[in-house]
């Protein structure tokens, strides 16, 4: 094949490009920072925010259930990107885990789409920061105008991005101690609530305790997912890190686990002390339900400590957020599917700071200019895919190169890393049509991107003898992918709400019906087979006669 779409690299390669001197990164991390660094990703808004939502919109009191699913989820993935990080302590996660398993291409998917998941999730809580700190300074008498924290002038989301991106070409341990601060202060506010909270609880407000069923179950797990997202991050921080092999597992799994515990008691402790269901209509709660609850519970003075943890929270996981979309970005430069001469590291501070500068700029100017939308959703979705590709990849490592040394293995691994694969996909499944047409969108740019600049500049090009020029049998073969990609991902969609097993809900609301979306799809698929068939036979007729007309090529 002239392109080679699958090519891999070998995990010594991986490992070999981390000492060259111009990509070296400085090893300052230890695993009490890691874990700090996971809980401050994954507790943000989440717990402030999509715990109420959750609760009244969805899965009432059962949301300690979606919480549950949510983990169960996550853990499964988890277990996956901790046996991978043993193995390949690189700064690209899951983009390199995939570039050692399942080729460029796919790992080229999963960068690309990686960029989108940090990228968003740092808009996101860009501009939520901003909305907590003005509510918090009007509540102290000090008021911002509308005009400077507003779209499209929001200022103070522009100037947490400014400086977290300062702090992080500066140093990765400097950002660290800043996180640990942080994350201590938040987690001691969290533990307030609980104790608090305790003195309230009335078991009627947990009756009925599944109002909607175990559907109302799912969806609630999938919308808190989102909260969960971040124990990712910690593995992009993996050239950073002493002794990787064995600090980064126990980074990804602790964090992970202390968080998803805090998730379930403060949503039991929450639902128990109001009747959540009641303020399903009430905006004040949906958009801060524990301060909500404490007023309610006439204990208004500790609303103000919660509002403190809060923009606490909502700091520490924007600065994990944008430590991993540079590494990620970094990592895919390194092996110059984008330019490498942005994956320089600074001269001093040993920081991939032109990425950060980079990607501080994209996100300060969004969070400035525009109103977040359904970001959120679009930040799921990017996560549950490249959950999916983790928990599927180790165990293709595990059958192609089964003697390589694991410092962390997966339990009963043919066990969890399919349960891994198929709880990512069915709550990707669960998200709104719209945000599957988003992600779609995006990918399909990333892979033009790929096949009119990347494939060419790749590291691996050459050593694959990789054709550089435009032939069409090439195109054909590689836009035969594209249409089968596009087709499997959205036939399935259409398919699963045809079945009943997703909601036909967010079809309805862009007036899309399933079983006419299926046909469409079907024939791309069809189309996408005859299209890359066609290309495949004439680059290997082409490869036949060029052998016959040149035997010692």
């Amino acid at each position: 094949m002239a392109n080679n779409f699958f090519a891999k690299k070998s995990v010594d390669e991986l490992i070999a490009q981390t000492e060259e001197s111009e990509h070296k990164l400085k090893r300052a991390l230890g695993s009490f920072d890691l874990v700090l660094l996971g809980i401050g990703a994954i507790i943000g808004t989440g717990i402030f925010v999509l715990t109420g939502v959750g609760a009244a919109l969805h899965a009432g009191p059962a949301v300690t259930l979606s919480f549950g699913v949510s983990a169960i989820a996550c853990v499964f993935a988890a277990l996956c990107y901790a046996e991978f990080a043993s193995i390949i302590p690189v700064s690209g996660s899951a983009y390199t885990y995939a570039y050692a398993t399942i080729g460029e291409l796919l790992a080229w998917i999963i960068g690309w789409d990686l960029i989108l998941e940090y990228a968003v999730c740092s808009i996101t809580v860009a501009i939520g920061w901003s909305g907590y700190l003005v509510n918090l300074l009007a509540g102290l008498g000090i008021i911002i105008p509308a005009w400077m924290s507003t779209p499209p002038f929001n200022v103070p989301a522009l100037f947490i991005v400014a400086i977290i991106t300062t702090l992080l070409v500066i140093g990765i341990k400097e950002s660290a101690r800043f996180n640990n601060v942080i994350v201590i202060a938040k987690l001691t506010v969290i533990l307030f609530f609980i104790i608090l909270g305790l003195f309230f609880i009335k078991p009627e407000n947990w009756k009925p305790f599944m109002p909607f069923g175990w559907s109302g179950v799912m969806t609630g797990a999938a919308i808190v997912f989102f909260a969960y997202i971040g124990f990712d991050a910690v593995s992009t921080t993996a050239e950073e890190t002493k002794n990787p092999q064995r600090n980064l597992p126990i980074g990804i799994i602790v964090s992970l686990l202390v968080c998803s515990s805090l998730y379930i008691i403060v949503a039991l402790v929450l639902t128990g002390i109001i009747p959540v269901m009641k303020y399903a209509d009430n905006q004040s709660f949906l958009s801060a339900p524990i301060a909500f609850a404490l007023n309610v519970i006439g204990q208004p003075w500790a609303s103000g400590i919660i509002s403190v943890g809060a923009v606490m929270g909502i700091t520490s996981v924007l600065l994990v957020m944008m430590i991993g979309q540079p590494r990620i970005f970094f990592s895919m430069s390194r092996d110059r599917l984008f330019p490498e001469s942005i994956s320089k590291v600074h001269p001093r501070f040993r920081t991939p700071y032109k990425t950060t500068i980079i990607t501080g700029v994209a996100v300060g100017l969004v969070a400035l200019l525009i109103p977040i939308g359904t970001a959120a959703e679009l930040a799921n979705i990017g996560t549950l895919f490249a959950f999916a590709i983790v928990s599927a990849s180790v165990l293709i490592l595990r059958k192609t190169n089964p003697g390589i040394k694991r410092s962390f293995r997966v339990p009963i691994v043919y066990v969890i890393s399919p349960l891994g694969v198929m709880f990512s996909l069915y709550l990707m499944y669960s998200l709104p049509v719209l945000t599957w047409i988003r992600f779609l969108a995006w990918l399909d740019i990333g892979l033009l991107i790929y096949y009119f600049y990347s494939r060419t500049h790749s590291r691996i090009a050459d050593r694959v003898s990789r054709d550089k020029a435009f032939h069409w049998k090439d195109m054909l073969e590689f836009f035969g992918i594209f249409a089968l990609i596009n087709g499997i991902l959205f036939g399935l969609l259409s398919v699963l709400a045809m079945i009943g097993v997703t909601s036909v809900k967010t079809w309805n609301e862009i007036n899309l019906q399933p079983h006419k979306t299926a046909v469409i799809c079907l024939v791309l698929i069809v189309d996408g087979i005859a299209v890359f068939l066609t290309g495949r036979v004439g680059n290997r007729n082409h490869g036949s006669s060029a052998g016959v007309t040149n035997p010692e090529a």
